[in-house]
């Protein structure tokens, strides 16, 4: 990922030395697990732990230059790790193995890792926008669809439906995380032919991982449901964003993104205050999207694994948990500073003569005893006499033929809190989202299901 979009710690998780820390406490953990079975001895194992070479930039200058003659990444490190652990000890690293055992365990053991850390910051854009929910409870505004004032909703009610949305991609990223946090040391097409299947368990519970059936591969479904994860949780933040941009548009400028001292929107119009980073935000979606093709491709490989696989892996799985990290860290932010303009918000919902309250009328109508088309015929040709005329709904319907709708009648179809009286219900279900959320992070810190 290009440095612009990598933020904090999660891209130290793909760095070089990391991978190969990943490595090495594969191979040395299996050493382990050979001599606690008798097949190793064990201070030989004891030894291989206490020489295990630390991973700096020049153990991983050595590997890369090793490289060059192995054309073998793995090789190359297993060779440069049993040179500095030294003979014969050094000897036992890789024992049994293949070279994806190695590979896939550290590379699910990476995934885990970083899945732990966006899901952290899930967590808290959660609780940001929970609490602008709740800041917005009562804030009426026009709902809208196809684009066109539809009936009155709240600004509350909006942000609380985007909390429930962002907490199923809370748990949908939590079930990929758990999907992928598994294991494999099965051997070369993952019969246990050189290796004791005891050793697999014992290395991946060591490791914080299951140990699974494979190929020589771990299946790569598992990766393509880690991808769909973060693409959809990118997708929600695009819709969010999506959203924002139509209600900083200059015809509604009903929020609008922050704009900070010194802030330009436009390098010609100095006018201009301009929704960049929900843009950026909704860009960015699009190549994440990219990247869940990418894994859903890698799926079918042959037979028993090839490596086509491998190349698209290196790119897509460290950049969408990259660019995964920094869309929900920016939208964080962006939702925190969201500025919200309430008395535009009432100013646009009135705008449209009252032809928001259309569904109280007609079943006000229904209600007086006309039909379901009558009295649909009749609103909707009052609502297009108080558009074309710019005259209020309540005035035009008044003075229609066959309307008999006594006062209080009209009052009450024209009622905002009546309209809204439920509509809390949505914010309330959202500040819920943040305590299950916390409750859930104490159980399994105690280990409970």
């Amino acid at each position: 990922m290009i440095e612009r979009y990598s933020l904090g710690e999660i891209k130290e998780v793909f760095t070089d030395r990391a991978r190969m820390e990943a490595w090495l406490e594969v191979e040395v953990l299996t050493v382990e697990a050979l001599a606690a079975l008798g097949r190793v001895p064990v201070g030989d194992a004891e030894y291989v732990r206490a020489h295990a070479p630390m991973v700096d930039d020049a153990f991983v200058a050595a590997v890369n230059q090793r490289e060059e003659v192995t054309n073998h990444d793995l090789a190359a490190f297993v060779d440069v790790t049993q040179s500095r652990i030294g003979e014969p000890q050094g000897s036992w690293i890789h024992y049994g193995l293949t070279s994806s055992d190695v590979v896939d365990t550290a590379l699910s053991l990476t995934l885990k890792r970083a899945g732990g850390i966006i899901l952290c910051q899930v967590a808290g854009a959660i609780e940001v926008v929970a609490a602008r929910s709740a800041e917005f409870r009562d804030t009426i505004m026009a709902g809208r669809t196809h684009g066109m004032h539809a009936e009155p909703t709240t600004f509350g009610n909006k942000l609380g439906l985007w909390t429930l949305q962002l907490y199923r991609d809370y748990q949908r990223l939590e079930r990929a995380i758990e999907g992928i946090s598994v294991g494999k040391l099965s051997g070369a097409v993952g019969t246990f032919s050189n290796i004791d299947p005891r050793v697999e368990r014992m290395v991946c519970g060591a490791l914080g991982l299951r140990a699974v059936p494979a190929t020589q591969v771990i299946a790569r479904d598992r990766h393509a449901e880690y991808l769909y994860a973060l693409a959809s949780l990118a997708s929600s933040i695009e819709a969010f964003s999506t959203e924002i941009r139509h209600l900083q548009r200059t015809e509604l400028q009903e929020a609008e993104e922050y704009f900070q001292p010194g802030q330009k929107g436009s390098s010609a119009m100095p006018h201009k205050r301009n929704p960049i980073l929900s843009e950026r935000l909704v860009g960015l979606s699009r190549v994440m999207r990219g990247y869940l093709v990418a894994g859903l491709e890698d799926i079918a490989l042959w037979h028993e694994r090839d490596i086509s696989h491998s190349s698209v892996e290196r790119v897509v799985m460290p950049d969408a948990s990259i660019l995964a990290y920094y869309m929900v860290v920016k939208f964080s932010g962006l939702i925190r500073g969201l500025v919200v303009y309430p008395k535009r918000m009432k100013e646009n919902l009135e705008a449209s003569y009252g032809l928001v309250y259309s569904q109280s009328l007609l079943l006000a109508l229904i209600e007086s005893g006309l039909t379901r088309d009558e009295a649909y015929r009749i609103v909707q040709s009052a609502a297009r006499e108080a558009a074309n005329t710019r005259r209020p709904l309540r005035e035009v319907l008044v003075g229609m033929a066959g309307v008999f709708l006594a006062e209080e009648v009209l009052a009450e179809a024209f009622d905002e809190q009546r309209v809204l009286a439920n509509a809390g219900l949505t914010v309330d279900a959202a500040q819920e989202i943040p305590m299950l959320i916390a409750r859930h992070g104490e159980t399994s810190a105690r280990g409970e299901s």
